[in-house]
């Protein structure tokens, strides 16, 4: 079973991925898919360009290379990535506690402190593929300020069920939740 979409002028069947028993999900993977990829990043930029920002941030792994094709047709030199674990080479760092509907239990985003330093100060654009509840999104808002940048925007590529009622994220389309069966959920605020 698969979710019939039109984004960033492509055509994808996304498939029904569940979740669990009362939830799945239409299953957007940038992953592999250069072509949508390339053009997912063209038309948030277009659709981020009044924005006055800095940087590019995002927390792994689906939207890296969203960030990375975005970072690369703007001429940005640098985009930050929030990790999900601590790594060796984060010296110190900082972190927030994150819940994310495809992801069971909580888990945290890591910024290093080197990287903190360069945000300090700065304005950043927060980007990622898919907002459905928001936690992520509220995750790296966090992480940010606790590096000391500002949040200039908030972008993603889709919105997942209630989500697309949002106003404070700007997205290039929206995808339903559905049922444990596959089915289309209603649309509630």
């Amino acid at each position: 079973m698969t979710y019939p979409i039109d984004i960033a002028g492509l055509h994808r069947e996304l498939p029904i991925c569940r979740v669990n028993e009362k939830l799945s999900i239409a299953g957007f993977i940038l992953f592999g898919d250069q072509a949508l990829t390339v053009a997912c990043a063209k038309a948030l930029l277009e659709l981020v360009s009044s924005l006055d920002y800095d940087y590019l941030f995002t927390s792994e792994a689906k939207s890296i290379p969203l960030i990375h094709e975005m970072a690369r047709q703007s001429g940005a030199a640098r985009y930050f990535i929030a990790r999900k674990e601590k790594k060796a080479y984060m010296p110190d760092p900082i972190h927030v506690e994150d819940r994310s509907i495809t992801t069971e239990g909580v888990q945290r985003l890591y910024l290093g402190r080197d990287d903190a330093a360069l945000l300090r100060g700065r304005r950043v654009l927060l980007v990622d593929d898919v907002i459905s509840k928001g936690g992520s999104m509220l995750a790296m808002e966090k992480l940010v300020s606790l590096a000391g940048a500002a949040v200039a925007g908030r972008a993603a590529v889709l919105a997942e069920g209630a989500a697309a009622l949002r106003r404070d994220i700007l997205v290039l389309g929206s995808i339903p939740l559905f049922d444990g069966e596959g089915k289309p959920k209603a649309l509630q605020g």
